[in-house]
């Protein structure tokens, strides 16, 4: 595996991060971003979710 894919998935798909910035606006009242930033203080967090959320902060804060 070269570096170049190993760092390619490592990215979320855009239908993901979709996804769960309106599950996130669902859970946390119309408030995807705070919802994001309050689970990503979970320190049950897997690294999966972490990693999608953080995805949906970054494009979140780029709005």
């Amino acid at each position: 595996m070269g570096l170049r894919s190993w760092l390619a998935g490592l990215r979320e798909d855009d239908a993901a991060v979709r996804s769960e910035i309106w599950r996130l606006g669902n859970a946390h009242r119309g408030e995807p971003l705070e919802g994001a930033l309050q689970e990503l203080k979970d320190p049950d967090i897997g690294v999966e979710q972490a990693l999608l959320l953080r995805a949906c902060i970054r494009q979140l804060e780029a709005r």
